[in-house]
């Protein structure tokens, strides 16, 4: 996963974007499908990184991590070491990561709407 350079102009474009309409904002912060995935899961309550690599299961671990610490610096999740041996880590939404449940059970719902009709569509082709 590389940076966009901040001196492009796709940066700026997608800056300029974000700023004017808080759904781009939005949509960069949980718009890729390792992110959301990880959201869908840990609205459920906290889980650990073991845990959540079972459930993704063509996700990498570097991948993971890397999507992980994204999260946690956009506040959408927190990470609890445990002083223990070996060490546990979990991975828990923020309140403000908690209220995407109603996003995500609208995505859901949109999602299997959507699938049907294509179904459909392709059924009458």
């Amino acid at each position: 996963m590389t940076k966009i350079k901040e001196t492009s102009t796709n940066f700026a474009n997608k800056k300029a974007l974000a700023d004017e309409c808080p759904e781009i904002y939005a949509s960069n912060i949980i718009g890729g499908q390792w992110a959301l995935a990880i959201c869908c899961y840990l609205i459920n309550g906290k889980m650990r990184f073991g845990e959540l690599r079972k459930k993704l299961q063509n996700i990498t671990e570097r991948m993971l991590t890397l999507q992980l610490r994204r999260l946690e610096e956009d506040k959408i999740i927190t990470r609890t070491v445990y002083a223990e041996v070996p060490p546990r880590v979990e991975y828990e939404l923020t309140e403000i990561g908690y209220k995407l449940n109603t996003i995500i059970l609208e995505f859901e719902k949109w999602g299997k709407e959507h699938k049907d009709l294509m179904k459909e569509t392709s059924k009458n082709d």
